[in-house]
């Protein structure tokens, strides 16, 4: 937990294909709520769409034209009524997967965010990825090898007057 850090800068080293597949093997094993895995995932690794994801949005996935592989986590509102917490789960399993793995990760938020024109996030990531109109996408998690040092996450800075034993 301490050394997760958000990653937005990679190296051009390529993952490997069990790399992938360890990180959809997780991804794929997230909780869900009653079972339903109301999540899909779109792999991307092409340069040129790489690219277009980093233009999504209007600002903060920049850093997707650079990593080398991003992962598009959709929800699906026909399977669950909590499809965007199911995708979010899903989403932060794949960073911590990622940490594990000794690889870089970041999530660009796409619901409620726009382009320059005003037209949503999740609209340009559905052109973009020939995503079916039932499903939302929620988020791009950006991987790659870590093209930076992070510190780990000071302590120092919990928030513990945040936690709240039995009653706020």
């Amino acid at each position: 937990m301490r050394l997760r850090r958000s990653m937005r800068k990679f190296t051009d080293v390529p993952l490997t294909p069990e790399q992938v597949e360890t990180l959809m093997r997780s991804a794929l094993m997230s909780p869900s709520s009653k079972g339903k895995h109301a999540w899909h995932f779109v792999v991307v690794d092409e340069k040129a769409q790489l690219a277009a994801l980093s233009r999504c949005k209007s600002a903060g996935a920049d850093f997707v034209a650079d990593a080398p592989l991003a992962i598009v986590v959709c929800g699906d509102p026909t399977e669950s009524d909590v499809w965007i917490e199911d995708a979010s789960v899903a989403a932060t399993v794949l960073m911590y997967q990622a940490e594990d793995m000794g690889l870089g990760a970041c999530w660009v938020q796409l619901r409620q965010r726009y382009d320059a024109e005003g037209t949503p996030a999740e609209d340009n990531v559905r052109a973009i990825c020939g995503i079916p109109a039932e499903l939302q996408p929620v988020a791009v998690v950006a991987v790659g090898h870590k093209g930076m040092e992070r510190k780990p996450f000071n302590e120092e800075r919990l928030l513990w007057e945040k936690v709240h034993i039995g009653t706020f």
